[in-house]
């Protein structure tokens, strides 16, 4: 199976077709894995897993959480059966969850292929990360959100859903009276992106809105 993936993707590779839209029922011939990202992996600059299509997962809502063992606040899913997020699946490169569990490594991997409504081609395995119940807590001072995590997230849901979905994102999101650090002039997020004028000013003018509590 994995030798058949393989083949697949050095094809279309070949075919030039990851830097064109792929239609989903192609690319489920050479995979049936995949993730279901809400948070900076809706931002396809921070990323290489291509080809990758909206979608939006049901009974769930994004919160911001923070663990003992790392520092900034992070973005997590919570149930919410009243709830739905829009966010990016994209196949899992040659279907090894290691490599991606690795980079998620304060998540759990959750089955999420009955709460993901998409377009892929029936028989789509999705999961969810979401950061286990007993070892987050909300985000305080010494644990704040990083302004450079949060306008990659933005920046990623302006470019794929619009002002309307990033104004979406921000209210299916939980945990805006947590701190924020602006390290923007100085980022500690490693995927950090550089804004455009307009994106800087929708995320300013968001955390104005929400009377967010900005730490310098």
């Amino acid at each position: 199976m994995l030798a058949r993936a393989d083949a697949c993707a050095q094809w279309l590779k070949r075919q030039s077709l990851f830097d064109k839209p792929v239609p989903p029922t192609l690319y489920t011939a050479m995979t049936n894995a995949y993730f279901f990202g809400y948070g900076s992996l809706v931002n396809r600059r921070t990323h290489i897993y291509a080809p990758a299509f909206a979608a939006r997962a049901s009974g769930w809502r994004r919160a911001w959480r923070c663990t003992p063992d790392r520092e900034p606040a992070f973005l997590t899913v919570v149930p919410d059966p009243d709830c739905t997020i829009e966010g990016l699946v994209a196949g899992v490169p040659g279907q090894d969850w290691a490599a991606l569990d690795l980079r998620e490594s304060h998540y759990d991997r959750l089955p999420a292929s009955h709460s993901v409504s998409h377009t892929l081609a029936p028989g789509a395995n999705i999961a969810i990360y979401a950061i286990p119940e007993g070892g987050r807590h909300p985000p305080d001072d010494d644990h704040p959100i990083l302004l450079s995590y949060l306008d990659v997230v933005l920046q990623g849901y302006l470019s794929e859903f619009g002002r309307d979905g990033a104004d979406r994102f921000l209210h299916t999101t939980t945990g805006w009276d947590s701190p924020i650090l602006d390290d923007r002039a100085r980022p500690r997020y490693p995927r950090a992106q550089e804004l455009s004028a307009p994106e800087r000013l929708y995320v300013d003018r968001a955390l104005q809105s929400l009377g967010c509590r900005v730490l310098v």
